[in-house]
């Protein structure tokens, strides 16, 4: 059994554009997932809503990704691959930091990856680190998301610098999806499909070799 766990925030969730509801097990992109790889892998999620890398959220609690990640690791190992899909929410306005920022976030989440032998044998598991989707066509988050769309533009460029450096797996997933035009921020069901059938051709390349 190849294990994966993918650790990431409420597109990983499953979160509904529009309504804020969750989309069923098999329509998530990690379920889609889990149905093209087959029996011989284990799709481990672990999404929240408005997880962030580093942050302490000041209005909803429990949202600090660098906080979670060790014991996600843990409590799930021995792990193949991570996926690692986090940096949206670092661009409300609340925490007032810059896409440089996240990017250094982002790198220290990746060490602590990379450092967690948590893989087979005690040694660290592969790493696939996914930049998030572009920032769309705010409503309803326009105000809390102000300013985001010109910094998540700089999510590619960053974090493929990040994986280069670390030498893990990248992925750019605004070369494969977009988001929805009801709020901007979360994934319809399409593109759920479109992120799982990319994310399935890459988990082979870097399985199979």
């Amino acid at each position: 059994m190849i294990n994966i766990l993918c650790f990431g925030d409420s597109n990983t969730w499953g979160y509904t554009p529009g309504s804020g509801e969750r989309y069923n097990r098999d329509s998530r992109w990690t379920g889609v997932l889990q149905k093209l790889l087959g029996a011989e892998y284990y799709v481990i999620e672990e999404g929240l809503n408005g997880r962030t890398t580093v942050w302490d959220d000041p209005i909803e609690e429990y949202k600090n990704g660098k906080k979670q990640l060790y014991s996600c690791l843990q409590s799930h190992k021995p792990l193949d691959l991570v996926i690692l899909m986090l940096g949206t929410n670092d661009l409300k306005a609340r925490y007032s930091v810059s896409s440089f920022d996240i990017m250094l976030s982002m790198s220290l989440l990746v060490s602590i990856i990379q450092k967690s032998e948590a893989g087979k044998g005690g040694n660290a598991p592969n790493l696939l680190l996914l930049a998030p989707p572009l920032v769309g066509d705010l409503s309803k988050f326009k105000e809390m998301f102000e300013g985001a769309r010109a910094k998540s533009e700089d999510f590619p460029t960053y974090y493929h610098n990040i994986a280069h450096e670390a030498g893990c797996f990248f992925l750019d997933t605004s070369r494969i999806v977009k988001t929805s035009p009801k709020d901007g921020i979360h994934l319809d069901l399409y593109n759920h499909e479109l992120l799982a059938s990319a994310l399935h051709k890459k988990i082979l390349e870097i399985t199979k070799g």
